[in-house]
């Protein structure tokens, strides 16, 4: 899936130019595993492929945005659109 727009600036800087000053040194590599997945991805029941992700929709005012763990606190946090096939609203957050 194409990604639409990202929200955290680290995270957008990570991706666009692989400039991965904006994200602790610990969570690089799974970031850039998630990012990947994520890209690649044809169908949303896929997140569902790898358990430690632990992927899940949030509820109530945040329904209908998605979660992946990245860390004890920090997710990757994300909408999709399926009819433009998108990821839009792309987060790195610490929401605990």
């Amino acid at each position: 899936m194409k990604i639409r727009n990202v929200v955290h600036r680290g995270l957008r800087r990570f991706i666009l130019h692989n400039d991965s000053s904006g994200l602790a040194p610990a969570v690089v590599e799974r970031v850039r595993n998630i990012l990947t997945f994520l890209q690649e991805m044809e169908d949303i029941q896929e997140l569902h492929d790898i358990p430690h992700w632990k992927a899940h929709q949030l509820t109530g005012n945040r329904k209908g945005t998605w979660s992946l763990t990245v860390t004890r606190n920090w997710r990757i946090t994300f909408r999709i659109d399926q009819t433009e096939r998108e990821i839009f609203d792309l987060d790195y957050e610490d929401y605990h």
